[in-house]
């Protein structure tokens, strides 16, 4: 497969984990910028950027030093495919809290995107290396998506099973675990994690049409025709249903 499968996999930062000041002053200016990043995170969440710009804006000046409103800012940046912003707001954010795990998470992920998958898993292991970190599936299986697209197979099936073992089940993790079975000829095991994925989860046109392929390698003709059926239904405008109408399969 050469295509990546999509996941939203961004948490937003983690606005009250930042240090308060015993200054008075200092006290009311987080607290403002922590109130500001929380309903920017908010508009950011429902895709209300020029609003979440605004309340991130506020929060920076409220408090400067405040890297929760730097990471949320490099999130919208990126939604709004402006990265030298984003890039810039994600590295102010590290400056002042470096091995804050979400600001490592949403970084990582931008860097993986933007050509730089192998740098990325450096972000996501920071992240993981904090025992409190609430959500380190998503920093695993963000580090096994990334290390798909880095070519590292091996370290991806590590990275799938660590998230199983925290959530079993878990249908992203299912779905890679399926794309490296079938690029490394394990066909069974590769239909076995296809079927757990689809148990859970609204199929996409890159499921489908890895469905179709692990079908075809197993010679299961009625399988391989359901996939190709549901792909040209569900997606019939999709690069995948392209390539099933080419013969690519």
């Amino acid at each position: 497969m050469k295509r990546l499968f999509p996941i939203v996999l961004f948490f937003l930062a983690g606005c009250a984990g930042q240090s308060v000041q015993p200054d008075g002053g200092q006290t009311h200016a987080r607290s403002s910028a922590a109130v500001h990043t929380e309903l920017g995170a908010g508009y950011y969440s429902r895709h209300q950027y020029a609003v979440a710009l605004s309340e991130l804006r506020d929060a920076i000046r409220a408090d400067s030093t405040y890297a929760p409103a730097y990471n949320v800012l490099g999130l919208v940046y990126m939604d709004l495919k402006e990265n030298r912003k984003a890039k810039d707001n994600f590295e102010r954010a590290l400056d002042l809290s470096p091995q804050d795990s979400d600001i490592n998470n949403n970084y990582g992920w931008f860097l993986c995107q933007h050509g730089q998958p192998k740098e990325s898993i450096k972000k996501f292991l920071t992240a993981l290396a904090n025992p409190l970190y609430a959500t380190p599936e998503i920093a695993y299986l963000n580090a096994g998506i990334c290390s798909e697209k880095a070519g590292e197979d091996a370290k991806a099936l590590e990275y799938y099973r660590q998230v199983l073992q925290i959530r079993p089940g878990f249908p992203r993790a299912n779905l890679g675990l399926a794309s490296v079975d079938y690029r490394q000829g394990r066909y069974e095991a590769a239909r076995k994690h296809l079927l757990e994925y689809m148990k859970a989860a609204e199929p996409t046109a890159q499921s489908l049409l890895l469905g179709v392929r692990i079908a075809a390698k197993l010679g299961d003709s009625d399988a391989q025709a359901d996939y190709a059926t549901q792909l040209r239904n569900r997606f019939p405008d999709s690069q995948e249903a392209g390539e099933i109408q080419n013969g690519n399969e």
